[in-house]
């Protein structure tokens, strides 16, 4: 009877013991965040962002409701090279209802999509853009839409590297997103991408669920058809969830100013920009894309992300410019 009183007795000292423990030293042997990061400035800074609002006590702490991250998606996620994958969801979806639009052999974007001609989908600009959005996006209920996605993006593959977009995401920012969401930060993505071709997948891939995906829009209006409700995609633009339209967007869907946001081109200057020009700490982030080697090098001068302004302009405003070729250890999830 006495051994099992010690045995007890040891056993109850051990469990308070640990459970005194601060919970730092019980998570000594838990894997370290941002672990795809290379040890410098870029992740240092991150860790001590997070760290610095997240402490009770200190000077800068932000309660939960006020953690706030927006990312970018297209280039900030995921690759954005050679072209976004909308636009090659776009140019699949032309060739598919080309069968059911014989004028379009000879009527413009839809002539260079089908033939194959990229240069000239490039010169009709703006105006054919919204032409094969219109004719690609509309027309059809909102779950008709969403269903169309998912099937394009559980099948497509990247044209370069044959891989499914989906698997062609940054591990380095999945861990940033992950230790955001460890720490009470809602996270969000707010991109110039369709708002409705980012749902279908977006909590599968990221862990970001529909509700906290701002992006690109077309009009859409209620009907019942055949007796039931739904929402019909219009052909017309309702909102540009790009450069200026992205301190719109997330004060009009989120309705507060963000502490923290994450992008790569100059689309994201002005969601940088009004995140950092609050009160506190803030952290603004730019990926650069330098490694020509593991995905694509480009900056000033591509059509797709182009990072002009923010290169010169971020290190003034103290925002973090990362560098893919030296900041991340790995680009893709293994």
């Amino acid at each position: 009877m006495g051994g099992i009183s010690r045995r007890f007795l040891l056993q109850t000292t051990l469990l308070a013991s640990t459970l005194a423990m601060p919970f730092t030293a019980l998570a000594q042997g838990a894997k370290a965040p941002l672990s795809s990061w290379s040890d410098g400035d870029a992740k240092a800074r991150i860790i001590d962002f997070v760290k610095a609002v997240t402490t009770e006590g200190n000077a800068d702490f932000v309660d939960l409701d006020n953690r706030i991250a927006v990312f970018d998606n297209d280039g900030t996620l995921w690759g954005e090279q050679p072209m976004y994958a909308q636009l090659a969801f776009v140019l699949d979806r032309v060739k598919a209802l080309a069968p059911e639009h014989p004028e379009w052999q000879t009527t413009e974007p839809f002539k260079s999509v089908l033939s194959g001609d990229l240069n000239g989908v490039a010169a009709s600009g703006e105006r054919g853009l919204v032409e094969l959005v219109a004719a690609t996006h509309a027309g059809m209920t909102s779950e008709e839409f969403s269903k169309i996605v998912a099937d394009w993006i559980a099948k497509a593959r990247h044209p370069k590297l044959d891989k499914p977009y989906t698997s062609l995401i940054f591990q380095p920012m999945l861990e940033v997103i992950d230790y955001l969401k460890q720490n009470g930060f809602k996270v969000f993505i707010v991109s110039g991408g369709g708002i409705e071709f980012m749902r279908p997948w977006t909590d599968k891939v990221y862990g970001i669920p529909a509700e906290n995906v701002i992006g690109s829009s077309i009009k859409t209006k209620y009907e019942v058809r055949d007796g039931k409700p739904v929402i019909i995609r219009l052909p017309e633009i309702d909102f540009i969830d790009d450069k200026a339209g992205k301190p719109v967007g997330i004060n009009r869907f989120i309705g507060r100013q963000p502490i923290a946001a994450f992008g790569n081109s100059d689309g994201d200057f002005e969601m940088l920009e009004w995140t950092t020009s609050g009160s506190g700490r803030r952290l603004g982030l730019l990926v650069h894309h330098d490694d020509g080697e593991r995905e694509y090098a480009y900056d000033r001068k591509s059509h797709f992300g182009r990072l002009d302004r923010g290169l010169d302009e971020g290190p003034k405003r103290g925002w973090t410019i990362v560098s893919m070729k030296t900041d991340w250890k790995s680009i893709y999830p293994e």
